[in-house]
């Protein structure tokens, strides 16, 4: 069996490498769109698993951000070109985001750590107010460079995991990844005491988190409009 929980290109690698042995997958994008499966409800091959909502709830996380950094105008998009996915689908919501919130966006591109500090030099050559992160893991495991280059430039920046906030990221909003994590194992030993992956449906996110970090919020000057901060599920102090 082949587990490949949070990471789309390495479900797609897996897909792509067998059709025998089953596979379940944690991804954000659709399953049934990139082609990991049939359809929810009946898989139908040798893979399921679990969808997370990343790039669907795109739109939703640059409404929150435009909500709480209502004078930032220009948002900075960074993608990662190895999940190619990913940085579509988000490039498209959030293209289609901003149109309707009046917002101008620009993108930029990263996928070693030596490229998102390059990125970052690059956001200040574009005057950019803030930073949306796109929904990736290796993203995810940078937490802290992240954190650590916007308030060098004192940049407010969003995020889709719970935990780079924790690591001093303004915000992020999200599905819960730690959910994902377990469902996978669930599935993955279901799998292994003899159940079929087509018969298995593939699962979809019901938890949301809206989490803050009040300290990164000080320390950049932003004020959490009270009616914001009541929404949200966790603020960090």
């Amino acid at each position: 069996m082949i587990a490949t929980p949070g990471n789309a290109p390495a479900a797609l690698a897996a897909k792509a490498a067998t059709n025998t042995i089953p596979i379940v997958f944690g991804v954000g994008e659709n399953p049934v769109t990139m082609g990991l499966v049939t359809s929810l409800a009946q898989p139908g091959g040798n893979a399921t698993g679990f969808n997370f909502f990343a790039n669907e709830i795109d739109a939703k996380r640059l409404g929150l951000m435009h909500e709480l950094l209502p004078k930032a105008k220009r948002f900075a998009v960074l993608v990662n070109p190895g999940n190619a996915v990913s940085a579509e689908n988000t490039s498209n919501a959030l293209e289609e985001a901003a149109r309707s919130l009046r917002l101008e966006i620009v993108f930029f591109k990263a996928g070693t750590p030596a490229e998102i500090d390059a990125a970052f030099t690059a956001f200040a050559s574009e005057r950019a107010d803030a930073l949306f992160i796109a929904p990736d893991g290796f993203f995810t495991s940078r937490g802290v460079q992240f954190a650590t280059l916007a308030m060098r430039d004192r940049i407010p920046a969003s995020c889709f995991a719970r935990d780079m906030v924790e690591a001093g990221v303004l915000m992020s909003y999200s599905t819960s990844l730690a959910d994902m994590f377990r469902q996978v194992g669930i599935y993955a030993g279901s799998i292994l005491k003899g159940a079929k992956p087509a018969e298995l449906p593939v699962l979809q996110a019901t938890k949301f988190e809206f989490v803050i970090n009040l300290q990164t919020a000080r320390s950049l000057g932003v004020e959490v409009p009270p009616t914001l901060l009541a929404r949200t599920d966790e603020v960090i102090e």
